[in-house]
């Protein structure tokens, strides 16, 4: 009596490559928290997290980079410190800063479609750095969209001062995380893997 074995693929290769690229953007992001300086200006701090969001949806693309950045907020919901500073909980994402968090996913998903120009990932290579430039612009509107509106809900601020101390006087530090960002994607190691 012969035993005859196949080999069965439950996940493709394809999606078990997506997720390990989430995870690691989720962690990354994560990591990037730690990174965050006071702003005194505002209730909110300067973190890299948004630099984070920009590479999953460039890199990742607008399922799997939006996918990336729920698994790194509902670790962190769970417990994981990789909310700014180390912080964890859902308190953190009820607290003042909590709507920049929210807007994460959104933002990541937003890049990716504008960068990919729908769900299909297309060659980065192929991409203009204006293309690049204005998908991460309108990610970091819709960050700052979600973190005025928390700073208003929460804080009880108006729409002009929540603006000025929740976009506004940040734009710089975006400016920043953008070009960051096209250096990440432009660099032979991204392009080569």
């Amino acid at each position: 009596m012969s035993t005859r074995t196949e080999s069965v693929d439950l996940v493709g290769d394809e999606t078990t490559r997506n997720l390990a690229r989430s995870a690691l953007i989720a962690a990354l992001v994560g990591a990037f928290a730690y990174v965050s300086f006071p702003f005194p200006l505002s209730p909110a701090p300067v973190t890299l997290q948004v630099l984070g969001v920009f590479l999953a949806g460039i890199l990742l693309g607008p399922v799997w980079g939006s996918a990336a950045l729920v698994v790194y907020l509902a670790a962190g919901a769970l417990g994981a410190p990789v909310f700014q500073g180390g912080g964890a909980g859902f308190g953190q994402l009820v607290g003042a800063t909590g709507g920049y968090l929210w807007s994460y996913p959104f933002a990541a998903g937003l890049v990716g479609v504008l960068v990919h120009r729908g769900r299909t990932l297309r060659d980065i290579d192929a991409v203009s750095v204006p293309t690049l430039v204005g998908a991460m612009i309108a990610g970091t509107i819709v960050i700052y969209a979600f973190g005025v509106i928390g700073l208003m809900l929460t804080l009880g601020l108006g729409p002009i001062e929540a603006f000025l101390q929740g976009a506004l006087f940040f734009i710089p530090a975006e400016a920043a995380k953008i070009a960051a960002a096209i250096g990440v994607v432009r660099s032979e190691a991204i392009t080569a893997a």
